[in-house]
């Protein structure tokens, strides 16, 4: 009975490190951006898609193509008809 409960309390106690441990990486991304830094972050080559036009071009192109696998939200033959 005594070493259930000491593999448990060993359990807890990793458990709440564990925990700790992703808050404090976690919340030290939290940061607050100065005003002289915020233009860096609103340049174009900054964004999560720079290009959206050329992006979605060859994301229809990639699609027409491949759209018998099923990558694309269009499935088809493969022949590029819709």
């Amino acid at each position: 009975m005594m070493r259930g409960k000491r593999i448990t309390k060993i359990k807890r106690i990793k458990i709440i490190s564990a925990l700790l441990l992703f808050l404090t990486v976690g919340l030290s991304g939290c940061a607050s951006v100065a005003p002289w830094e915020r233009g860096n972050l609103a340049k174009p080559h900054m964004a999560l898609d720079p290009h959206p036009m050329q992006s979605g071009l060859r994301a229809h192109g990639y699609n027409s193509r491949e759209a018998a696998a099923g990558s694309g939200s269009a499935e088809g033959a493969g022949c590029g008809c819709y």
